[in-house]
């Protein structure tokens, strides 16, 4: 079994610097040297087995279950090493690998199905952690998705804030009292931008009750209550109609099998000069399916889509595309500050949880990373709407009104914002 997993940890490593010490005691190093060293071992040869078979979902599962031991580097060290590794182009699938990955996409149906009772479920089994774990790593408004990086030497505070004045400005909030439907509102951080710069009157739902809870303390505290409504709730079941809505990071975990019933309610609930701006995690190539780790142990019944995937809901919906943004790389810069954030606090989540959930945490931060930075993943930005003169016809007004909501930044206090929470 040794030989057979070093010719496969050979064809994929031809630069860098790994060793390997197997459960046999036998040790071999890959790559040219270069680099960051990077030394693994394994404790058992049934983890070989594993990671050999079935890489994608082994890798992390053995790496928390301690079968897989880091001597020497960190996690992302060495995913930088499988995924660079290869000057030909990045991992090489070996046959088993796409048969299996066949396999799970013929199967992908299931695992997607998110009926309202089980979507509740799998809310809950990542956004049900205490809020005290999020307080780790996130920035002070709490913002759990993809920040906007305007300038190279921004921090993630001001990557935060950035990323909601962006979206609002997209949302064409141009004159007070709008109504909004924030779908998967989270902690309520973009519910509360939106109230207190521009005016607007937000419903937030969501289907978990740790997020709920926050969201409503931060509404009573925020002296603008009255503009502020947080439910929990499925976003089937709601029934308003409004100007604006909003979902950030949300429509990962709608699951394909519900794309059109998602698109037509959204259709339903906007209003006829209404503008929505739909923030998600995307692919750049083919339709697939969701990592096998992240499904079990992260996020239950998500999934990634193609662009290919959403359009045909979208049209089949009534809804007009206005503008698609391609977001490239500031996840990858988030999910770094995420990760360093979570390393330099791990003691501190480990007497929240375990070591073995600090591991999984960290290999599913470095995953996510190395995903947006060395494979196929990016977050698209849709602005949709019924009528296709409720945007204006060039996108300078969003520069415009990116600038104004600076101002309104300024004004409430928010200008400083690094140094104090948005609340």
């Amino acid at each position: 079994m040794t030989s057979l997993v070093s010719r496969f940890i050979a064809s994929i490593v031809r630069r860098g610097n790994l060793t390997i010490t197997f459960a046999n005691g036998t040790r071999r190093t890959f790559g040219d040297g270069s680099g960051k060293p990077v030394h693994v071992e394994f404790t058992t040869a049934s983890a070989e087995r594993q990671v050999l078979f079935d890489p994608e979902y082994y890798l992390g599962h053995c790496y928390g279950e301690g079968t897989l031991i880091l001597r020497q580097g960190s996690m992302y060290d060495l995913l930088e090493v499988v995924f660079t590794g290869n000057p030909d182009g990045g991992l090489e699938y070996k046959p088993w690998m796409k048969a299996l990955g066949k396999l799970r996409y013929w199967f992908r149906h299931i695992r997607e199905n998110n009926v309202i009772h089980r979507s509740r479920a799998n809310v809950q089994h990542h956004y049900d952690l205490t809020g005290k774990l999020y307080d780790l790593f996130l920035d002070q408004d709490r913002q759990y998705s993809c920040a906007y990086f305007e300038n190279s030497d921004s921090d993630l505070e001001e990557a935060q804030l950035a990323k909601k004045r962006h979206i609002a400005a997209k949302m064409v909030m141009n004159r007070p009292g709008l109504s909004v439907l924030d779908i998967g509102c989270g902690w309520g951080g973009m519910a509360l931008y939106l109230a207190r710069n521009v005016g607007a009157k937000v419903k937030g739902v969501t289907l978990s009750d740790e997020q709920l809870a926050i969201a409503r303390d931060r509404a009573g505290q925020s002296g603008i209550a009255d503009r502020l409504d947080f439910q929990l709730q499925d976003y089937r079941h709601v029934t308003e109609q409004f100007d604006r809505i909003v979902s950030v990071g949300m429509f990962e975990h709608v699951g394909r099998p519900h794309y059109q019933a998602y698109f037509d309610k959204a259709a339903q609930l906007l209003k006829k000069d209404g503008v929505m701006l739909m923030h998600t995690i995307g692919r750049t190539d083919q339709p697939s399916v969701t990592n096998p780790f992240i499904e079990k142990y992260i996020f239950p019944g998500g999934y990634i889509p193609a662009l290919s995937e959403v359009m045909p809901a979208i049209e089949k919906s009534g809804l007009k595309i206005t503008d698609i943004e391609i977001l490239r790389l500031h996840y990858a810069e988030t999910l770094r500050a995420w990760r360093e954030r979570f390393m330099s606090r791990w003691d501190e989540a480990k007497a929240l949880y375990d070591e073995r959930f600090c591991r999984i945490w960290e290999f599913y931060l470095a995953a996510s990373e190395s995903a947006f930075r060395w494979q196929n993943l990016v977050i698209f930005q849709f602005q949709l709407a019924h009528d296709q003169e409720a945007v204006p016809l060039t996108r300078d007004y969003i520069q415009t009104a990116e600038n104004c909501l600076r101002a309104a930044e300024q004004k409430n206090g928010l200008l400083n914002f690094p140094h104090q929470a948005a609340e």
